[in-house]
């Protein structure tokens, strides 16, 4: 989703298939044999409230907290139009808002892929600053460095890597 908001289109087609599935499944469990033709159509409702509320996703949220409001809204609709009284529990799906594991060993190997294009000792920093969340006093002591020559490490390294994937000045946090 992160990816997809930054305008990086495979990631969204992907992110779009992904949830196509998943949300599938969490509609065919919750409708009736009385309301299973509804279930592409919620789907599709689905997809395209994402679609038109991305920009609201929160960062800092889980994106299956954020789909499943979505999907779970276009549900209640349904029964609110066709003046049914839902006996089915409304909570998360557990397969489909459980946290993974593959997505983020994934993006740990690519973050590693990538900060392997700058010396280690920059790697490290912007590791230990920019990912783990230390600070930069804290990120220099471990290196054996002042607090500015970390800062200057950590910008050039920044640079470098902005410069090699396309991503601007480096200045942005």
């Amino acid at each position: 989703m992160l990816a997809a908001l930054d305008g990086n289109a495979v990631a969204y087609r992907a992110l779009l298939v992904e949830l196509r599935l998943a949300l599938a499944r969490f509609f065919a469990r919750r409708l009736g044999s009385a309301l299973a033709a509804n279930a592409e159509d919620l789907v599709q409702d689905t997809l395209m409230a994402i679609h038109t509320k991305r920009l609201t996703f929160d960062r800092n949220q889980r994106v299956g907290a954020w789909v499943f409001a979505i999907a779970r809204y276009r549900l209640i609709d349904l029964y609110r139009r066709n003046r049914i009284r839902a006996t089915v529990p409304l909570d998360p799906d557990d397969s489909l808002f459980s946290p993974d594991e593959e997505p983020a060993t994934s993006a740990r190997l690519d973050v590693e892929t990538v900060l392997g294009g700058v010396p280690a000792r920059q790697a490290d920093l912007i590791r230990k600053v920019r990912i783990e969340g230390a600070s930069i006093a804290e990120a220099a002591t471990q290196a054996g460095m002042s607090e500015t020559a970390a800062k200057v490490s950590i910008h050039r390294g920044i640079k470098a890597l902005n410069a090699r994937f396309g991503g601007g000045d480096g200045d942005e946090r």
